[in-house]
């Protein structure tokens, strides 16, 4: 039994004597640590890299190697962290050095491990400004800052802000992410106004400076990007300033959102309402485990004067480094080797080239971007040199912790759960309906960048913009054409955007501060966000803002007084015709008839007589056929021609005439008493105009007006007791506004007043913000959907722009300045038919005349043959009706006796023979000539026997 006893006994002694010589056989391998050990970050990842060290070899006993870490302190300064690194290197002879903590020193230090082929592996030095494709030995164990960039942009989107003013420290870490912000900005079309740099160095007066320069600003959400150190200073001055108050929204990204435990009571109480990205690490056994041994090392012992820091993300990345630093030198092979000497003739005692450089360290160098493992932080696995980012967590400070609103993913973007359970596609959302609500700065639950929209006072029209106050509060209730439209157009963004109606009033009470001008200026001085109201787009504002697309319809006019006394006109029956009409119908008319008389009054006993009488008649004629009223019949067939021409042209114009005169009698007459400026001003009369609005730049600009002959007025009262008085009487011959105001004006009062002379140009009604805002771009698009959804406008424009009552005689809407009355234009068409009609008749029937009457020459001499002849052809011509008139209808030849005009006609017809007759050579033959013109005259040598015929038509 005691040898049982004894064997045990001797088989435990092995044991443990085979393990101590195990423990003394392991390479050790020294690694460098390079901390500012004075700062949050620095004393937080010594406690957790020295922890993980001794949690890695007590679960991996069995590794033939061991890593000996040598710290150092940096003391927060770039020249310390290099000096540090060459100790380590030059005196230790590491083959690895965990740090340097800060992006300004590992970028120096990376240089010098480049020369010595020394693998760096930072925890901390998170800027982009550091590239691992640049500086192979660089390694990141953490994620990339610009990493978070999307899940930033996701969430500023989400909230529809389309400003944003980045505020960073002025140190490669702050600068290297600001690069990466605007671009990703920009492809969102966010703009950034402003960009505030803190020094590191700056007091707490210099940080106070700046916050005023922010505050006075539009903007009202910043993007903070700062260490802890600089951060924890600046928001307890930007508390002090009264900026972490309602309205205003802070967004920090990871290097200060990922240290908010270890933030002291006052810093976290300055960051109430606060907004913040970081990476997500997801609780599993080992983290709690770990936390609580934590927190017992440090409890555990005798007090210390420091706090106790709380874990971060830092902290984790800190320790996985050592995990997988440990784990790449085993896999490695590696043992402890000192440095290649070169040979180096310089004395100089800080010569990079006296270092040597480390045999082992491309191999450390490939073991450790191969190593992956589950770690504290989560998935350790390096990609080109850093650690991948996977899932963002989006928090709010409230009281003494933060509270989890929601996730980013780069396949899902916000959600409020991260389920990693989920597979399959799915959407990608960047709408704040995926978060939880956030209490924002001030307590409130009201969204930040509320936009600061001004809104004019006005005396009248406040149709498009109405301010009421209530009687109690005081608070103003702001409603309108405009405004029922802004909050249509508002429907219409792809993102929630809040706002608020301030009226532009002055200080010491409810009344306009101001002109239209002066509250569009209010944008260029920042004092608001929008003015939205009936707002004309006009060049000179454009200078300082910028227009919407416009929203109504454009052009300036004038409003006058109507005349309205044609019915009580006795001269009326005159106006429907032009004078030069008037005075074309009656000398076409004559000269119709003394065509007809022409053709007529040889054959045409109805066209015979005397010369006072063949006057009358073509006088009488030539007017009765205007009427129809003529009781002469034509017998010849040109005359008839010419007749049913001028007929059908007297048909028209008689019909037109009828029409148009009608139309003054029965329709109301909208004739204004001034058609056109000209007139006004050249005799005089006063003008008046829109209170406070551009139009008087207009009038004295553009059209010249002298500016004593204006007189503004606001309501469409004003209007109708300055236009009804005249301008002789105290008012104004004439009022000059915007389209808008003058339809809403004549809804009201009816036809009294009208709308005459030109429209001068403008682009009408239209929101206006500050220049180069991106809002401008996605009003303009929703207002042309708003405008072109006529059911949504017609119910917008009977709600506030319907007349007040009904106003059945309101006729057009712009009187034109011509004259209504017709004119010879309209129908000189008809007048060149009847007087080509007329003169083709007429000379047609002369050449015949000459051709069949033109005297013999053996019967006149031969001197001045031809005027002697031509006198004895109109002789003849002149004749009045000699010839048998036509048959009867039973064949017989009326007696022309038996009419007064035919007693002595027997006496003349010898005379007719001897003037008209054609001479055959038979000297015992009677000839007789068929006219062409229906006549038959009678030819012989002294015979009375006629043998007459009329052939009519």
């Amino acid at each position: 039994m005691a040898s049982q006893k004894h064997l045990a006994a001797s088989f435990i002694l092995f044991f443990l004597l085979n393990s101590c010589v195990k423990q003394c056989i392991a390479a050790v391998i020294p690694v460098g640590v390079v901390l500012d050990l004075n700062s949050t970050v620095g004393e937080l990842a010594e406690s957790c890299i020295f922890m993980a060290l001794s949690d890695f070899y007590a679960v991996n006993a069995h590794y033939r190697t061991r890593l000996a870490l040598f710290t150092r302190d940096s003391r927060g300064d770039v020249v310390g962290a290099a000096c540090a690194a060459l100790d380590l290197m030059k005196n230790e002879e590491v083959h690895a050095i965990i740090g340097p903590q800060r992006s300004s020193q590992a970028k120096f230090v990376v240089d010098i491990a480049e020369k010595v082929k020394v693998p760096i592996l930072s925890f901390s030095a998170t800027s982009p400004s550091l590239s691992p494709n640049r500086s192979p030995f660089f390694i990141r164990t953490a994620q990339n800052d610009s990493a978070q960039v999307k899940a930033i942009m996701a969430l500023i989107q989400a909230y529809g802000w389309q400003e944003v003013i980045p505020i960073y420290e002025d140190t490669d870490y702050g600068n290297g992410l600001i690069p990466y912000v605007t671009d990703a900005f920009h492809e969102v079309d966010v703009r950034v106004p402003y960009r505030s740099v803190i020094s590191p160095l700056s007091k707490d007066i210099d940080i106070l400076e700046e916050l005023k320069k922010l505050k006075e600003m539009q903007t009202r959400i910043f993007l903070v990007h700062m260490t802890a150190s600089l951060g924890s200073k600046f928001f307890v001055g930007v508390k002090n300033a009264g900026m972490m108050s309602e309205g205003y929204a802070w967004i920090i990204t990871e290097g200060l959102s990922g240290l908010f435990d270890p933030l002291d009571l006052e810093i976290m109480d300055s960051m109430q309402g606060v907004l913040g990205v970081r990476s997500y690490v997801s609780m599993s056994k080992d983290l709690e485990d770990f936390e609580r041994r934590r927190t017992s090392n440090f409890t555990s012992g005798k007090p210390t004067y420091k706090t106790i820091p709380g874990l971060n993300l830092f902290g984790l990345w800190a320790y996985d480094t050592v995990w997988a630093l440990a784990m790449a030198v085993e896999k490695a092979g590696i043992e402890r080797s000192s440095f290649l000497k070169q040979n180096n003739a310089s004395k100089c005692k800080v010569d990079l080239a006296a270092l040597g450089i480390s045999e082992m360290g491309p191999r450390l160098l490939n073991a450790i971007l191969t190593t992956r493992f589950q770690g504290l932080s989560g998935d350790f696995h390096l990609v080109k040199g850093q650690l991948e980012a996977s899932a963002f967590e989006i928090f709010n400070i409230i009281g003494k912790t933060e509270r989890i609103i929601g996730y980013w993913t780069p396949k899902k973007g916000l959600s409020r759960e991260l389920d990693d359970t989920h597979h399959g596609e799915v959407a990608y959302s960047i709408s704040k309906d995926k978060l939880k609500q956030p209490i924002w700065p001030g307590d409130t639950t009201d969204q930040p960048k509320r936009l600061r929209i001004g809104v004019p006072i006005r005396d009248g029209f406040n149709q498009f913009v109405k301010v009421e106050w209530h009687p109690h509060t005081g608070k103003p209730k702001i409603s309108g054409f405009s405004i029922e439209l802004f909050l249509a157009v508002m429907d219409l963004l792809p993102f929630c955007l809040g706002h608020e109606f301030v009226p532009y009033v002055n200080e010491n009470g409810r009344t306009s501060a101001g002109t239209y001008d002066d509250l569009l200026y209010q944008l260029k001085l920042k004092k608001f966000d929008a003015v939205v109201g009936d707002v004309t787009i006009v060049a000179n504002r454009s200078l300082y803002v910028d227009f919407t697309l416009p929203y109504s319809e454009s052009g300036v006019s004038m409003a006058v007084l109507m005349k309205n006394n044609e019915k009580e006109n006795i001269w009326i029956f005159l106006k429907p015709l032009s004078w030069d009409l008037w005075l074309i119908i009656v000398a076409v008319s004559i000269f119709t008839g003394l065509v007809i008389w022409v053709l007529e009054h040889r054959i045409n006993p109805d066209f015979s007589g005397s010369p006072k009488k063949t006057i009358c008649l073509i006088f009488w004629f030539s007017l009765s056929t205007l009427i129809y009223g003529h009781r002469e019949r034509v017998m010849n067939s040109w005359s008839r021609l010419v007749l049913i021409i001028w007929l059908f042209v007297v048909l028209i114009l008689t019909q037109s005439y009828t029409a148009s005169l009608a139309s003054m009698l029965t329709v109301q007459q909208l004739k204004p008493a001034f058609v056109d400026v000209t007139e006004i001003k050249r005799n005089g009369y006063f003008v008046g105009y829109h209170k406070d609005s551009f139009v008087r730049g207009l009038l004295v600009k553009q059209l010249n007006i002298d500016e004593s002959k204006l007189k503004p007025y606001s309501t469409p009262e004003q209007y109708h007791e300055a236009l009804s008085s005249g301008s002789q009487n105290g008012g104004v011959a004439a009022i000059f506004d915007e389209i808008p105001y003058i339809k809403i004006f004549l809804a009201k009062y009816g036809s009294k007043y009208t709308m005459a002379g030109p429209v001068y140009k403008t682009d009408g009604f239209g929101f206006a913000f500050p220049i180069g805002s991106p809002l401008v771009s996605y009003m303009s698009r929703a207002i042309l959907n708003v405008t072109e959804d006529k059911e949504k406008m017609k119910g917008i424009r009977r709600k506030y722009l319907a007349p007040q009552k009904p106003c059945e005689d309101l006729g057009p809407e712009i009187i034109p300045s011509n004259s209504p009355s017709l004119g010879v234009y309209s129908f000189g068409g008809l007048f060149i038919i009847t007087g080509v009609a007329s003169l083709s008749s007429l000379l047609i029937y002369v050449f015949r005349c000459l051709r069949l009457h033109w005297p013999a020459s053996n019967n006149l001499p031969s001197e001045g043959s031809f005027w002697l002849r031509f006198v004895e052809f109109v002789k003849h011509f002149d004749l009045e009706y000699q010839c048998s008139p036509p048959l009867s209808t039973n064949g017989s030849t009326p007696n022309p006796a038996m009419s007064p005009e035919g007693l002595g006609a027997s006496h003349r017809i010898d005379d007719v023979h001897n003037h008209s007759r054609t001479f055959n050579e038979t000297a015992d033959n009677v000839s007789v000539v068929e006219d062409d013109d229906d006549e038959i005259f009678p030819l012989g040598h002294g015979d009375t026997s006629v043998d007459v015929s009329n052939n009519l038509l």
